[in-house]
């Protein structure tokens, strides 16, 4: 494997995945609820907070080229279409410490409503304590599954 290290910015997400959007449609964060999804199928979240890091590496963009797991077509809420589904692991690095992590990427073309900028990756890790928005990082990222440019 090759690992691309690029720098990024925490961002705000729209915090739907942590379930602190205040507008949300779901009675929960988003995580909570598909990581049973996930997990039957064989990946298991437990190890991750349960919500997303949005980090911008703009002005580069990415695409994924083979992630490590893809889930097509999941029935993860009763009320709303099935998604499509990508992960590829990752590092994150802040403040000399390194942190396993896995690219989240509910594939644009079967989510409506969400739009996520092509130079944002969502992010699961676990907990990182004093990572205020804003905070400068560093994401490894393996170049037989994304591709940055």
């Amino acid at each position: 494997m090759v690992w691309q290290t690029v720098s990024g910015i925490l961002q705000r997400g729209h915090q739907v995945a942590s379930g602190q959007a205040k507008n949300s449609p779901y009675e929960a964060g988003t995580i909570i609820l598909q990581t049973p999804h996930f997990r039957r199928l064989g990946l298991d979240l437990s190890a991750y907070f349960p919500g997303t890091l949005n980090i911008s590496i703009a002005p580069r963009i990415f695409a994924l080229l083979k992630p490590r797991y893809t889930f097509h077509n999941l029935q993860w809420h009763p009320d709303f279409a099935p998604e499509t589904f990508s992960f590829s692991p990752c590092y994150i690095e802040h403040r000399q410490r390194r942190y396993d992590g896995l690219i989240y990427y509910p594939h644009p073309e079967t989510k409506l409503g969400h739009f996520q900028d092509p130079s944002t990756l969502e992010v699961l890790a676990p907990f990182i304590p004093d990572l205020p928005y804003g905070d400068r990082l560093q994401l490894s990222l393996n170049t037989t599954e994304v591709k940055v440019e």
